[in-house]
């Protein structure tokens, strides 16, 4: 009798992502000091390891066991709550309680750190966080973004009030935060919001219906609305903190109407409100509240875009992963050069989108230090961000899913479940034209290109010390910015806008992988040269004219060197 010889399907549960992704810690001593780095390294391994096992197996659980609007005690008395999955409770304490992802970048004492951490430790974390769990990271980086704009515009005494429930590691204490701005009618145009702020006995009273809410039963949300008598359109907004209990303990006068059931991020509850005369507080100048909520907009913007970075990771990590450990054809998949086309420009998008986002990650500490220039680059970079990294996310996840093939269709593995994820990112905090309008806005009414252009040259001239002149990165960014300033300036060709935003992105990400490469290379690192091959991809493949009658010898070159350093990097991690 002849035994038949069955294959089993790769799977990579167990795999310690952060180990399997060497270029993730050597970024990460690209952007930190010494003594961070070596303080978050073993965390960033902890969590590595997490997010390969126990927090995916968390992740697909809550993903099968939406959470639950209840209104009513068993016994007929009013009991609004929502029911959240043990699963994902266990997520939240992972993320909120152990880690301190929400508290670390507010306060000192996260990892023992002396002091607050700098924003690219909390990216980085979430960076592997998210490869395992997308839906959390939302009330997550609300709670973030709400604490940072309190503590920025809000009155001190109301900051006091708050800010150690938002900050804490403590499940029981910890308050969540939100951010209550959609509605029905207005949807992008936030100018067209309605919902209306009263003043009564003394107190500010809200009134209106707010139509997606995520995270609807937070302890704290920031909320848009117009003070009666206020102007029209954006001018007449105010921003207003929204406690969902008050300080006598009952709770506040509005009502979750319904949960959304929706195509992604399951785990995590997004609803609908109506607010009845709801006690706020004004955060911030009455008539600035679109200002002031733009800050927390624009912080969720780049956490947005880590997200989407985050879930291309894991899409790459879990291509080649399948790609060296099943056979078709007498072959490896990773030897097939169809395969091997496919994943480099893969690892070209992903890595594309790391650098951008850890780079804006950078560029934030130095706006808050009040560093000059690094505001209007920060203004920029965002949008940038949160346009190209997001919609790249979905294209990455879907071509991960082929590469499982028909087992990537079944939910028991997580490509559908990372697929459905990665289109979101595309909508919150603005869809993509609304996005790529505002890089625009962001050109012709403050000046930021300039900024970015200044910035770009200052990391050319870096780089040059290290690799010499990049005449092919520079003269490509040039162009791409050229383009961008004269769409911008121009409402005759706003059709153009999401080129020209797509063009400079494509360009600031070519010098940023080179810069990186260059710091690798100034901090002793033996594995170099790889990032300014991807800057050289990215040029190829998304700033040049291309004959697709053209044998690119190149590419082959440049898949070789990739994908064999990605190969190797995985199994000396295993």
């Amino acid at each position: 009798m002849t035994a038949s010889i069955h294959q089993n399907i790769p799977d990579s549960r167990g795999m310690n992502l952060f180990a399997a992704d060497p270029d993730l810690w050597r970024l990460v001593q690209v952007y930190l000091d010494p003594e961070t780095s070596a303080l978050v390294h073993p965390e960033l391994d902890r969590m590595g390891a997490l997010a390969g096992d126990r927090l995916e197996e968390l992740a697909l659980t809550s993903d099968k066991n939406p959470p639950e609007l209840r209104i009513r005690a068993r016994n007929g008395a009013n009991d609004e709550r929502i029911v959240k999955h043990p699963a994902y409770e266990e997520l939240e304490r992972y993320a909120f309680g152990e880690f301190g992802l929400a508290a670390m970048s507010h306060r000192a004492g996260v990892f023992g750190a002396k002091d607050k951490l700098p924003p690219i430790v909390k990216y980085a974390l979430v960076y592997l966080f998210v490869q395992a769990e997308f839906g959390l990271c939302c009330p997550l980086s609300m709670t973030d973004s709400l604490t940072r704009t309190l503590v920025k515009f809000g009155d001190p005494d109301l900051v006091a009030q708050y800010f150690d429930q938002l900050t804490s590691q403590d499940m029981q204490s910890l308050y969540q935060g939100s951010m209550f701005m959609t509605e029905q009618a207005a949807g992008s145009d936030v100018g067209a919001i309605d919902t209306m702020a009263r003043r009564q006995g003394g107190e500010w009273k809200l009134y209106g219906d707010k139509w997606f809410c995520s995270n609807p039963d937070a302890a704290l949300g920031m909320v848009l609305a117009r003070p009666d008598g206020g102007d029209e359109g954006t001018k007449g907004l105010s921003l207003f903190l929204l406690p969902r209990h008050l300080p006598d303990g009952r709770k506040n006068a509005y009502r979750i109407l319904r949960l959304k059931e929706k195509m992604g991020t399951k785990s995590m509850a997004s609803g609908e409100i109506a607010l009845e005369g709801a006690t706020a507080y004004l955060v911030g100048e009455a008539g600035q509240g679109f200002k002031h909520m733009t800050d927390m907009i624009n912080n969720s913007r780049l956490a947005n875009g880590v997200r989407s970075a985050g879930l291309m990771r894991r899409s790459v990590a879990e291509a080649l992963f399948i790609s060296r450990n099943r056979t078709a054809f007498g072959k490896r998949l990773i030897d097939l050069p169809l395969m091997r086309r496919q994943l480099l420009k893969m690892i070209t998008t992903a890595e594309q989108g790391r650098s951008m986002v850890f780079h804006t990650a950078s560029v934030l500490r130095r706006a808050d230090a009040d560093e000059a220039g690094m505001a209007k680059v920060l203004r920029i970079l965002t949008p940038l961000v949160k346009f190209r990294t997001c919609r790249d996310a979905r294209k990455v996840a879907g071509d991960a899913m082929e590469v499982r093939g028909g087992c990537g269709y079944i939910e028991e593995w997580s490509d559908a479940r990372v697929l459905r994820d990665a289109h979101l990112g595309s909508i919150w905090e603005g869809t993509s034209n609304i996005v790529a309008l505002d890089v625009a806005r962001a050109v012709r009414r403050e000046d930021a290109l300039s900024a970015l252009e200044a910035h770009v040259h200052t990391l050319l001239d870096e780089t040059r010390d290290t690799l010499g002149a990049q005449p092919e990165i520079a003269d490509q960014f040039a162009r791409a910015a050229a383009f961008l300033d004269g769409v911008a300036n121009s409402r005759e060709r706003e059709i153009e806008t999401r080129a020209a935003a797509s063009a400079v992105y494509n360009a600031t990400s070519a010098v940023t992988m080179a810069w990186e490469d260059a710091r690798m290379r100034q901090v002793g690192n033996a594995t170099t040269g790889d990032r300014l091959a991807l800057a050289h991809s990215v040029l190829r493949h998304k700033l040049q004219p291309h004959d697709p009658l053209a044998t690119d010898v190149e590419e082959d070159s440049l898949a070789a060197r990739v994908l064999d350093k990605e190969h190797g990097d995985l199994e000396a991690a295993e």
